[in-house]
């Protein structure tokens, strides 16, 4: 049996026949052998890599759903005093190419030692935590068709003040 395409997160409703847990590296993959939670067997066979994310499900051939979990892994979330601090030590970690997930008022990296001295020395509080690591994609991440609630607040699912068009 073979995964041979994505259906992101808000595409899809219902109950999916198994589960996958993956964390990050793991959620960028073309082709894989993979089992799910229940035990459903599958090559994961896609056409170019994909950036999975968490609730997104993979088709299977015969039209099933596995759904894409992710695995919380070790994190370091960064803290700053304000704004423009935290804007200033967001573009030391792009500057950086690292991957880096936005929230409201943090931002989230994998446990780096080299990149923690570097946003202490910045004047940051650094919290370790384990949660499921969510970065942004990059500028050309938007053609998935992922649409990032996640980025607008912390918390919520779809409630919104703007419109999205």
């Amino acid at each position: 049996m073979r995964a041979i395409s994505v259906k992101p997160a808000s595409m899809w409703s219902g109950e999916p026949s198994d589960r996958v847990v993956l964390d990050y590296d793991g959620r960028h993959r073309r082709r894989l052998a993979m089992t799910g939670a229940n035990g459903t067997a599958f090559v994961l066979d896609l056409p170019a890599t994909a950036e999975l994310r968490g609730g997104d499900a993979l088709v299977l051939e015969d039209g099933r759903l596995i759904e894409i979990e992710a695995a919380a892994e070790p994190l370091l979330e960064i803290h700053c005093a304000d704004a423009l601090h935290l804007a200033r030590v967001a573009w030391h970690l792009g500057n950086r190419h690292a991957p880096v997930q936005l929230l409201r008022h943090s931002l989230r990296i994998r446990h780096d030692h080299v990149l923690a001295d570097m946003a202490r020395q910045l004047g940051a509080c650094l919290i370790e935590i384990s949660a499921p690591f969510d970065p942004e994609g990059g500028a050309y991440a938007a053609s998935m068709g992922h649409h990032r609630h996640d980025t607008h607040n912390d918390n919520h699912r779809g409630q919104h003040e703007h419109d999205h068009g």
